[in-house]
């Protein structure tokens, strides 16, 4: 190695210097500082993360990490052109503030003070520009770009469990995505459960034919748990089936949340099905209403109605049994419900509505009304809950059935009206048991309302 010791190094003609060839990296040893120079307005940036309180260096920037607290950034000595930038590492400044301290009598801004950073995401860079200003602020960004792991979104009733978020929709509203995860797909994909409103419970006919009100069937109930959800799901699970899954953009969803149908009162009005439920492109049906007891004038349906469960057939007349309502209508896959029970003919006792994992039964004895079927449970919130439970038939001259687990309203016994679904169960309504036409005592109850939970990772 060849060393050349000189005090000036002159061009012998003109007036450029060039040191080194195209490639070449020209370098001052360790150790070395130049002047003259001046600066482009940049900086070289350490890569360590500053954690603790530390003293900059002119010409260099500093990634400061604030996760574990505050800490002190020392300004060097000021010299005219002395530059140094501080960007925020970890995008925790607005809760670990990051302190920039003048050296002695040295300014910032004009003022012989320390100054706080405390924006999120924030950089900024620093010139000196002499003893009256001392150090000037020439840079500033308050944006904070950075490609998040998870979803951020607004929108219903939200809760925690672990490290997902939960959004309970108990009537309309806006599920609103304001940015996904940039880094991990399966983030994306949220988990539902979406239940329609339950099906309103048939209204009863009196003496003498003594005929009780069938129940109304569940709300539809669908399911699908994203595998980066850890909760229990209930049986009902759609995930194995693509078009069960939501993978959500940034973007509003509007969510449509179904009332429960109105029960019915046999000489005055049919009971109504419930009202479905809606996610993106997840609709669960509303539950099919409870047939209205026959006997008396030809006209009212006796049979139970169609819908997400199906609806429990009424007392029938003349030793004929009513028809139960079908479930799982439209069809899906996992099905959304099932069928209802048919009434009795001699007895005149209804059938039970179905519910979201069974169907309603037809009448157990000469005169009591058949159960609801069972609803779906699921963890979806936190906690183990039962939804979607069929209406229990209405007793002609005995007793009114039970109404499935998930909110189905029980039926009505002897002169006694049926009981409604439970509120944002989509719970079917229970069927009435035999009383005076036109009275609250042969009224069916109503379906309990739907509700659309939503559930992802957050961090």
């Amino acid at each position: 190695m060849s060393k050349i010791e000189v005090n000036t190094v002159a061009p012998q003609c003109g007036t450029t210097l060039t040191l080194g060839e195209s490639g070449d990296t020209v370098q001052l040893g360790t150790g070395a500082s130049q002047s003259g120079f001046g600066r482009t307005g940049t900086v070289d940036w350490d890569t360590t993360p500053k954690t603790t309180t530390f003293t900059a260096v002119s010409g260099d920037g500093f990634f400061c990490n604030t996760t574990s607290g505050g800490f002190t950034a020392n300004l060097p000595a000021g010299v005219a052109g002395a530059i140094v930038s501080f960007a925020d590492y970890a995008g925790t400044w607005q809760t670990g503030n990051l302190t920039v301290s003048p050296n002695g009598s040295d300014k910032i801004g004009g003022v012989n003070a320390d100054i706080t950073l405390d924006t999120e995401g924030q950089s900024v860079t620093f010139v000196f520009a002499d003893s009256t200003q001392g150090w000037i602020n020439v840079q500033d960004s308050t944006s904070n770009e950075r490609a998040s792991a998870f979803i951020t979104a607004t929108g219903g009733t939200i809760s925690t469990s672990g490290n997902d978020k939960i959004h309970t929709f108990t009537g309309p509203g806006t599920f609103c995505v304001s940015s996904i995860s940039g880094c991990t797909a399966a983030n994306n994909e949220v988990s539902y459960i979406v239940v329609a409103g339950g099906g309103g419970g048939g209204g009863a006919h009196d003496s003498p034919c003594n005929r009780a009100g069938g129940a109304g069937g569940a709300g539809g109930y669908r399911e699908t748990k994203s595998p980066v959800t850890p909760y229990t799901a209930s049986p009902l699970d759609g995930q194995p089936s693509a078009p069960n899954r939501i993978t959500v953009t940034a973007t509003a969803f509007p969510i449509t949340v179904g009332a429960g149908g109105a029960g019915g009162r046999r000489s005055s009005n049919n009971s109504a099905n419930g009202s479905n439920s809606i996610f993106s492109t997840i609709t669960s049906a509303g539950g099919g209403r409870g047939g209205m007891a026959i006997g008396g004038p030809v006209g009212f349906p006796g049979c139970g109605g169609d819908g997400g469960s199906g609806g429990g057939g009424s007392g029938g007349g003349a030793g004929t049994a009513s028809v139960k309502g079908d479930g799982n209508t439209p069809p899906t896959t996992p099905a959304q419900g099932f069928d209802g029970g048919c009434g009795t003919g001699p007895s005149g006792s209804s059938g039970g509505g179905g519910g979201a994992t069974a169907a309603g039964t037809g009448p157990t004895g000469s005169s009591d009304g058949g159960a609801g079927g069972a609803g779906a449970t699921s963890s979806i919130n936190g906690t183990p809950t039962a939804r979607a439970g069929g209406g229990g038939g209405g007793g002609a001259s005995g007793g009114g059935a039970s109404g499935g687990t998930g909110g189905g309203g029980p039926g009505g016994s002897s002169n006694t009206a049926g009981t409604a679904g439970t509120t944002n169960t989509g719970g079917g309504g229970g069927g009435a048991g035999f009383g005076p036409d036109g009275s609250t005592n042969s009224l069916g109850g109503t379906g309990g309302s739907g509700i659309v939970i939503i559930r992802y990772k957050f961090q």
